[in-house]
């Protein structure tokens, strides 16, 4: 495993970082708690939850196992706050994801996503005091776009509020919006970032085809507002070179575009989602393909 600094913090997170979107959602309590033993015994130190998931659950999850394992301090906890940003909002938002994760500091506290309706200096004192009162250590944000995030940097630099460490977008080979504006300014700034979603919802494992009908139950089934993102000529072509590429190095769709991923020099973290241990096999794997690489 390779650890990387996030950002401007003096946080350690390693290559890939475990995506806790499917505890106690996807997965019962007894797996998650497995995966997450198998993450760690593997050099995954990056844990990432929101309060967002399965409604707390993942944090419940996620805190037990770092009780019963004792492992609070040997990782790096990230979680979100969702919704309106809030001063009130955002005191009641940590108390209840502390309580849940049973601990009394949170290393990264992400904005779940951008909130039009609270001015940013409200948000952005409220996160400050946080970090202040040390239940924080680092503040970041998740789903902004570059824009965004240059205001924010803006605002802490104006007014001496908490800096943002990292912010978390969705990056594939299909989703790479992010390679205009946002990376450079992530490089440009020193802000971590810690991408997810490296298989596109599924759509980049190759188990679907253009003009073929949707598997019951599947991930595009489920939550069918990624198909507009995937299910497009442009996606087909990226899947179609992907096939190519599986025929000609014996590799699998999985293996090569989480390998994608992990040669980004500005990606910081990947982060991973699991249903079960062969899941981290693969993206383990995939990180394994790109330090035994020449290139």
């Amino acid at each position: 495993m390779q650890y990387r600094t996030l950002g401007h913090s003096e946080i350690s997170v390693s290559s890939i970082g475990m995506g806790c979107v499917t505890f106690g959602r996807e997965i019962d309590e007894e797996t998650s708690l497995q995966i997450m033993d198998y993450a760690f015994e593997n050099g995954i130190t990056l844990f990432d939850t929101a309060e967002a998931y399965a409604e707390g659950e993942s944090e419940r999850v996620v805190g037990n196992w770092m009780k019963s394992r004792t492992r609070r301090d040997q990782i790096v906890l990230a979680t979100k706050i969702k919704g309106k940003l809030t001063r009130e909002r955002i005191f009641s938002s940590i108390e209840s994801s502390l309580k849940r994760l049973q601990t009394d500091c949170i290393d990264l506290l992400q904005t779940h996503s951008w909130d039009e309706s609270t001015p940013l200096e409200v948000t952005f004192d409220a996160l400050t005091t946080l970090v202040a009162q040390g239940k924080v250590r680092y503040v970041g944000c998740s789903n902004y776009d570059a824009a965004q995030l240059a205001a924010t940097l803006k605002l802490s630099e104006q007014s001496n509020f908490s800096r943002l460490t990292s912010v978390q977008p969705p990056y594939n080979l299909v989703q790479r919006e992010i390679e205009a504006d946002l990376l450079p300014l992530c490089a440009r700034e020193n802000v971590g970032v810690i991408s997810y979603s490296p298989l596109g919802a599924g759509f980049l494992t190759g188990k679907y085809r253009s003009g073929q009908s949707i598997p019951a139950g599947s991930r595009f089934d489920v939550i069918p507002g990624h198909q507009p993102i995937y299910f497009t000529d442009h996606g087909f072509r990226v899947l179609e070179e992907l096939d190519a590429s599986v025929q000609s190095t014996g590799l699998s769709h999985v293996q090569l575009a989480l390998s994608w991923v992990l040669r980004q020099p500005n990606i910081t973290s990947m982060l991973i989602g699991a249903r079960n241990t062969s899941q981290i096999d693969q993206a383990l794997q995939a990180m394994s393909l790109n330090m035994n690489s020449k290139r």
